[in-house]
């Protein structure tokens, strides 16, 4: 299908993006990697009359160290990711994962950062992250804030970022080369999940996150419980649809991406390494 007509403007900075924000509104949207955005516009399942491309704002590429954290550009490519050294030795879970999404032209194109504002509960890295406890950096007319990633996604396609905002930047724990494990089901290799798990541990305690198992990325706080309270891989696992809202679709009902939940976070765990 054909999009529907829109004003096309090509942001040269960060400060000239926000100024087309805040002039055009909930009318604009952002263009970066295209991913998302333009098989919805294709669909017209998203129309937006103004589109900001922020492509060529290079100062929003990087991945750097943090101290504490590495931080990672919001335009910074899924292919940049997985063959990042830096995050290979201190938050090897993210290099692995970006590996993981879609298909070799997804990774060249696609941005974390488009990722992560799309608000897909489906997508691979925002379940990690949020399991990481990353932060995210937004910055708008009024100023730059962080937001921590348990209370960015907000609903079914939908973040705290405002229609004058842009999230400039990704903050991830260092949590070292090791220690995780993502385990996802679906039709084929370049699909998106049907139901996703990620354990990865942090420090002393192991975190889980789960793909498609509501509408935002979760947390799978029953299992993090138990394994803290001493329970095996198998029997902390038997929790992980705890408190999740999945949906029926063509590819899956409910009841069945429970039980995908359940077996693919005892596969995370028990893969852990």
């Amino acid at each position: 299908m054909i999009p529907a007509s829109f004003e096309y403007v090509r942001a040269d900075s960060v400060d000239g993006l926000l100024g087309a924000l805040t002039e055009h509104g909930d009318e604009a949207k952002i263009l970066a990697g295209g991913m998302s955005l333009i098989p919805l516009m294709k669909f017209r399942l998203a129309v937006p009359s103004v589109l900001v491309d922020a492509g060529r704002l290079d100062d929003l590429r990087y991945i750097r160290d943090g101290g504490d954290h590495v931080a990672i550009g919001a335009l910074t490519r899924h292919r940049d990711l997985e063959t990042n050294d830096l995050l290979g030795a201190e938050c090897g879970v993210v290099r692995a994962v970006a590996a993981e999404v879609g298909d070799n032209q997804v990774r060249h194109r696609g941005t974390i950062g488009g990722s992560v504002a799309h608000g897909d509960s489906a997508s691979d890295l925002p379940a990690v992250l949020l399991a990481l406890d990353a932060d995210f950096v937004i910055r708008g007319a009024s100023g730059e804030r962080v937001v921590a990633a348990a209370d960015f996604f907000t609903g079914y396609f939908e973040t705290v970022i405002a229609p004058d905002e842009l999230l400039t930047e990704v903050r991830v724990p260092k949590s070292g080369p090791a220690g995780f494990s993502y385990q996802k089901f679906n039709r084929r290799a370049q699909d998106w999940a049907i139901v996703g798990s990620v354990a990865v541990r942090v420090g002393d305690s192991t975190r889980v996150g789960l793909v498609n198992m509501g509408p935002t990325p979760l947390r799978a706080r029953g299992v993090e419980m138990a394994l803290a309270e001493g329970a095996s891989a198998t029997d902390a696992a038997g929790a992980a649809a705890e408190g999740t809202e999945a949906s029926a679709d063509i590819n899956a009902t409910a009841e069945y991406r429970g039980h995908l939940a359940r077996v693919l976070t005892r596969r995370a765990l028990e893969a852990m390494v």
